[in-house]
Order: structure tokens, then C-alpha cells, then sequence
């Protein structure tokens, strides 16, 4: 039952950009379309809108757009997108705390 879990939240977050948009996010409540483009130099104009439509899909990230000319979108998280601040915080924590590399190579695999 775990893994299924697992697999479900990981499928929701995979893409090479969607923590990345998510950690913008968490850093600023609210970020127009072209914030988020400067903020994430690597990613294409085409790749963010997949990834924001994908979180946007999922519940995540919530899309308002402004009737003006040009039209101004901004992108913020969900209550429910919020609520995952202090699992990703734990994440870097826990990243934070990995022990030094040896010149043998990688740490064992867990089998």
C-alpha cells in the first residue's frame, strides 16, 4: 500500500522542473509567468507551461489570468500545494546531512 502512495506522489512531481517550480513557489507566494521564466533560466518557454499545466492538473499550483492586454497569468500553490512544505523541507534537511563521498566510489545500494 505504501508504494502504490509512493509511485501516485512521485507521479505528480516527476519532471526535470516541477520541484523547482514548487520551490519558486514556496519562496513567493504569488509569481507571474514571466517571473518564473526568469527565475528558471534552463527551462524552456514550452517545457514550464507543460510542467505548470501538470501541476496545475494535479491540484498543485492554481493558473489566474488577468483580462488585459498583454494578458497577465500568475501561478501560486494550492492550500493542499502548501501543505507539502514541511515534507520538502525534511527533504533538504535530510540532503543537507549526506556523509562525504569516498574515492572508492558510491555508497553500497540498500538491496
Amino acid at each position: 500500500m505504501a508504494a502504490t502512495g509512493v509511485e501516485a506522489a512521485f507521479r505528480m512531481l516527476e519532471g526535470r522542473w516541477k520541484m523547482v517550480i514548487i520551490f519558486h513557489l514556496f519562496d513567493r507566494e504569488v509569481l507571474r509567468f514571466s517571473e518564473l521564466e526568469r527565475a528558471i533560466p534552463g527551462v524552456s518557454q514550452k517545457m514550464l507551461i507543460q510542467q505548470l499545466r501538470d501541476l496545475e492538473r494535479v491540484g498543485i499550483v492554481v493558473r489566474v489570468v488577468y483580462p488585459q492586454v498583454p494578458p497577465l497569468v500568475e501561478y501560486r500553490l494550492t492550500p493542499w500545494g502548501q501543505a507539502m512544505c514541511p515534507a520538502l523541507d525534511a527533504l533538504l534537511e535530510w540532503a543537507a546531512q549526506r556523509p562525504p563521498q569516498t574515492e572508492a566510489g558510491p555508497a553500497p545500494r540498500a538491496g
